[in-house]
C-alpha cells in the first residue's frame, strides 16, 4: 500500500502509542518527535495494509498486537554506533579491567562482561577484539560476552557480524586481517571472535533472565530516551547485576544519578566501579 498522503497522526493516537513505547521500553517521546514516529511508523502501516492510525491502535488491541509493539520498538529506537566508539572505554578496559579479570579466569573463574544495548554489534565486538588482544585464550576458559538489545532486527545483524567498508573505519589493517574475512566489500567476524559472544534479545525495561552477575557492563547512550524514574531503576538495577569492584561504562552525556549512585565510585569519564558491599548492603 502507497500513500497519496500520509495519514494524519492525531493528538489522541499520538499520546496513545507514546503511552505504549514508554511502558513497553522507558522511551519518552515529546512532541518534537511526533514527526519522526510518523515517518517509522508509516512503513508499519504500508506493511500492514492500513490506511490510517485509527486502524493502526486497534490492531495494537487485537490479537496481533503483542508482537506489533515489538516492531514499534524496533522503529522508534535509534541506532548509532561505531566501531571502538568512546575509545578511552577501551584502553581503561585495557589497562584497568582486563588484568585482573584475565587473572581471575586463569584461576578457573567465571568471567562475564555485558554489552546491553548492542545494536548492531559494533561495540560487543570492540569489546571482543580488546579481549582477544590481550587474552587470545580466552575461550578455553569460562570467559564470556553477552550481547543484547531491544530490537530484534539489530540482535540479527549483530549476530550475523557482516559489516560494510565505511562501516570498519574505526578498526586498522592488523584488526581488520586478525577478525574480519572479506568478501568482496564486506566483512565478516571470525570465529575467534565469535567464541567468547552470546547474542539475545533483550528489553532493559522489563525483566532480565539471568541472575548472574557482571565483571562489568557497558550500557553506552541507552538512559538519554527514558525518563528520570526509569532511568534511575535501571541504574538500580545494574547496580545488583554488577559484581563488587566491577564496572559500568556510560555514555559520554550520561551520568549516574540517584540512590544508585551510593553503590558506585566516579573511576573516570563516564566510568564507575561498583563499591563493595557493606554488611547491610
Amino acid at each position: 500500500m502507497y500513500f497519496d498522503t500520509p495519514p494524519l497522526l492525531t493528538d489522541a493516537q499520538f499520546a496513545q502509542l507514546a503511552k505504549i513505547i514508554h511502558a513497553d521500553s522507558g522511551i519518552v517521546l515529546t512532541e518534537a518527535k511526533r514527526g519522526l514516529l510518523m515517518a517509522r511508523l508509516n512503513r508499519r502501516l504500508r506493511t500492514l495494509g492500513l490506511s490510517d492510525y485509527a486502524g493502526y491502535c486497534a490492531f495494537l488491541d487485537g490479537p496481533g498486537g503483542a508482537d506489533e509493539r515489538r516492531q514499534i520498538l524496533s522503529a522508534v529506537t535509534t541506532n548509532v554506533t561505531a566501531f571502538f566508539r568512546e575509545a578511552h572505554h577501551f584502553d581503561v578496559l585495557t589497562k584497568k579491567v582486563l588484568p585482573g579479570l584475565i587473572d581471575i579466569a586463569r584461576k578457573g573463574g567465571r568471567v562475564r562482561l555485558w554489552s546491553a544495548a548492542c545494536s548492531s554489534g559494533e561495540e560487543a565486538y570492540s569489546i571482543a577484539m580488546t579481549v582477544h588482544e590481550a587474552f587470545p585464550e580466552a575461550a578455553r576458559h569460562d570467559f564470556l560476552i553477552l550481547a543484547t538489545d531491544i530490537d530484534p532486527q539489530m540482535v540479527a545483524r549483530a549476530e550475523a557480524g557482516i559489516y560494510s567498508e565505511n562501516s570498519m573505519n574505526g578498526l586498522g589493517d592488523r584488526q581488520r586481517e586478525a577478525f574480519f574475512v572479506r568478501s568482496g566489500d564486506t566483512y565478516e567476524v571470525r570465529e575467534n571472535l565469535r567464541a567468547i559472544m552470546r547474542f539475545a534479545e533483550l528489553n532493559l525495561h522489563q525483566d532480565w533472565p539471568f541472575t548472574g552477575k557482571f565483571d562489568a557492563v557497558f550500557c553506552r547512550n541507552v538512559v538519554i530516551y527514558f525518563d528520570e524514574k526509569a532511568r534511575q531503576r535501571l541504574w538500580q538495577r545494574l547496580a545488583q547485576q554488577i559484581t563488587p569492584g566491577g564496572h559500568l561504562f556510560i555514555g559520554h552525556s550520561e551520568r549516574l544519578d540517584g540512590p544508585a549512585s551510593a553503590a558506585f565510585q566516579l573511576a573516570g569519564p563516564t566510568h564507575y566501579t561498583r563499591k563493595h558491599l557493606a554488611r547491610h548492603d
